[in-house]
């Protein structure tokens, strides 16, 4: 069912309902949601990496069975990349096999629909069912690109030189992350609802991890958890993300493994931690203290 069809009755009802696709939202989570549908506006979400922000709008779309549209965001992307390009090679071969060179005709022909190549942006706008749109990373683009999303995201509706105005059909829900790069524009910020993941307690995430890996014990999972905890609270490069933790999980139960001591710390940190000097230390402070 799309979201038009149902709406989420209460914010409790989202919690339920990404429960329900191994989604576990907290109360502020939920919230925003909920708001987000029922008031048609898009959602920021920031935080550090890997905490379940791009998860969150693919749960959505899982939950409400809205396909997913996807701008993955980076350096240098600009307009024909994220709303929409023409085919120049179809409109090449159109020119050449017009062998009477009518170039108003040419012309006319060749800036139609049938050379139009759609972008996530235009997809989005123009898709005849509702959508949930990912602008992933927006925090990456240049100030001129965020001003483009922002003209989008105000209307939902697009000019094309060419063809006139395309407005929506349907209205995405839209959510934009953001890893905090960079600080985005305040007219942005009021477009939309804001909200903040951070990394999970170890109680939430000990839940997160027996949803996310069935056959992860109890005891496990929660020794999982404290130690994600007692890493994140070092002075690391990079702290580890949910995700791997989620990675973790997987790999010690692919390994066998039903308790985690020093060996098993020392054989597969390197799940969690990407720099060596993280490890390094990380590794010091844990086996200085048992875990569980």
């Amino acid at each position: 069912m799309t979201l038009e069809e149902s709406h989420f009755a209460s914010p409790s009802s989202v919690t339920e309902g990404l429960a329900s696709v191994d989604y576990l939202a907290d109360e502020r989570i939920a919230q925003v949601v909920f708001l987000a549908e029922r008031l048609g506006k898009p959602v920021l979400v920031e935080g550090p990496a890997g905490v379940g922000k791009t998860e969150l709008a693919k749960s959505v779309a899982g939950l409400t069975g809205r396909p997913l549209v996807r701008l993955q965001c980076y350096e240098g992307l600009d307009e024909a990349k994220a709303l929409y390009e023409w085919n120049y090679k179809k409109q090449l071969l159109r020119i050449q096999a017009d062998v009477d060179h009518d170039w108003d005709a040419i012309s006319h022909d060749i800036f139609s629909e049938e050379f139009l190549l759609e972008r996530p942006l235009l997809e989005a706008i123009r898709s005849s069912e509702p959508v949930v749109l990912l602008i992933d990373e927006v925090d990456r683009v240049e100030v001129e690109t965020e001003a483009l999303l922002l003209e989008i995201l105000s209307d939902f509706q697009v000019s094309i030189p060419e063809l006139g105005t395309m407005e929506a059909n349907t209205h995405p829900l839209v959510f934009l992350t953001s890893n905090n790069t960079r600080e985005l524009s305040e007219a942005l910020k009021r477009r939309c609802l804001f909200l903040h993941i951070d990394y999970p307690d170890a109680d939430r995430e000990q839940a997160i991890l027996t949803a996310r890996v069935p056959d992860l014990s109890e005891h496990l999972a929660s020794q999982v958890a404290k130690v994600a905890r007692s890493i994140r609270s070092l002075d690391l490069k990079k702290a580890p993300s949910v995700s791997e933790t989620i990675d973790w999980a997987r790999t010690l139960l692919a390994l066998s493994v039903d308790e985690v001591d020093e060996a098993v710390l020392g054989d597969t940190l390197h799940v969690l931690l990407k720099y060596q000097a993280d490890i390094e230390r990380a590794a010091k402070e844990l086996t200085s203290s048992p875990q569980g």
